[in-house]
């Protein structure tokens, strides 16, 4: 659930990942005012499980130098689209008008099913909200006369909010009241996503043009957008004209910022990446690449874990503490177990303790647990700990301990039971 991420159908080799990235038109989802196809994005999610990952998406209407975003219902029923040149390099880009009530009432029902079928699904790991503007980024630069007014913006998230209050959606751009061309966004429960990161993240007084930039949007945006990070996760995408060589001791480009200290501001816990899945990267760029993307988001160690019988029960005492720059924020459970000497689990108790809401540079979390063991003894079996992944065969969180898969793949070992 954290660490860089890949276009789906990556190769694994190439770079530690467990979270893909897909986008999806809106056009293959919704073919009606009240009918939908799912199978565009069903195909995604089970392909991207299959190889243990979680999904991250993004449903889209426009994509410069593509056409299919938009339902056909809505076109034929009299929905304005806007042809403009995108960039240099040819691309069109079609614009629906947002402030069309049959294009909004869309995204509303949309939204609503999406949210009916999919929010908590264990296969989806984040959404990016998407449907507004270019790429689904909540513009349309420069042409921003075309973009989505206030109006129709919160409407749009109002249906995010209602709609999903499990799995965890990320907005483009912080916004606060004073802003004109974005509806607050603040103190609603999204997280955020900074695409142009490592490019356009930290403050820089000699880029001109530079407030656009994410932390200075955060701050111009308030506390609450500025703390975003503590509830919600905070992900994006490394600039294109950063992959690969953000990593490296010196980058050739000078406007590439220094990595640790863009993830170090922004408590980032995911960036999509292509640079460290495409072929031709040496070996000391892997290896600082590695190095630095283990600081993202999380990192759990079990300070100290103490454990007692009394009588016929194992008295459990553990403290955690956050290593990292963010939160987890999925409420996954955890169970300790019992292991063989083959490192078999012989015996497994849930517990109900909580990863969630630990942040960096919190006291250590005390976690306790009483497990009646009747008249088992277990005494010289091993006892271990393990966050239980709700995707079946998803890759286990571990522990940033010696102990993590001493004895088995997947758990963290605590000591011998008594």
């Amino acid at each position: 659930m954290k660490g860089l991420v890949p276009y789906s159908q990556a190769d694994d080799a190439r770079f530690p990942h467990s979270l893909e990235f897909g986008y999806v038109a809106l056009a293959d989802l919704m073919k009606g005012p009240d009918r939908y196809d799912w199978t565009a994005l069903e195909t995604l999610l089970n392909d991207v499980a299959g190889r243990g990952h979680h999904t991250i998406f993004r449903v889209w209407l426009e994509d410069p130098g593509k056409t299919g975003g938009i339902p056909d219902f809505l076109t034929k029923d009299g929905l304005k689209v806007t042809e403009w040149p995108h960039g240099s390099g040819g691309e069109r880009s079609l614009t629906p008008d947002y402030t069309d009530e049959r294009l909004v009432t869309a995204l509303e029902r949309f939204t609503t099913a999406l949210g009916r079928k999919y929010d908590g699904d264990p296969r989806v790991g984040y959404i990016s909200a998407g449907l507004l503007g270019s790429w689904g980024e909540w513009h349309t630069y420069p042409r921003e006369e075309l973009f989505a007014p206030v109006s129709t913006q919160r409407r749009v998230l109002d249906v995010w909010e209602k709609a999903f209050t499990k799995t965890h959606v990320l907005l483009r751009y912080p916004a606060d009241n004073d802003s004109r061309t974005l509806t607050p966004n603040a103190a609603r429960p999204f997280g955020y996503h900074d695409d142009s990161f490592a490019w356009g993240t930290i403050d820089d007084s000699d880029r001109r043009n530079s407030n656009w930039f994410y932390m200075a949007a955060l701050r111009t945006a308030g506390p609450a957008a500025f703390e975003k990070w503590r509830t919600r996760p905070i992900g994006g995408e490394i600039r294109p004209e950063a992959w690969g060589s953000v990593f490296d001791k010196k980058p050739a480009r000078r406007e590439v910022q220094d990595f640790a200290e863009c993830v170090r501001q922004t408590h980032v816990t995911w960036l999509m990446d292509s640079g460290m899945f495409q072929e031709g990267n040496t070996p000391e760029r892997q290896r600082r690449a590695i190095e630095q993307v283990r600081r993202m988001g999380y990192d759990f160690y079990v300070r100290s874990a103490d454990i007692a019988r009394a009588g016929h029960e194992l008295r459990v005492r553990l403290a955690l503490i956050n290593q990292g720059v963010a939160p987890f924020y999925p409420d996954w459970r955890l169970e300790l177990a019992a292991l063989s000497a083959e490192g078999k689990v012989v015996d497994h108790w849930p517990v109900d303790w909580k990863l969630t809401g630990l942040l960096p540079g919190d006291e250590p979390r005390e976690w306790h647990a009483e497990i009646a063991l009747g008249a088992k003894s277990r005494a010289g079996e091993t006892l271990a700990l393990r966050v239980i992944n709700p995707l079946p065969n998803g890759k286990p969180l571990r522990f940033a301990n010696a102990g993590q898969d001493q004895h088995a793949a997947g758990w963290l070992t605590l000591g011998s039971i008594p």
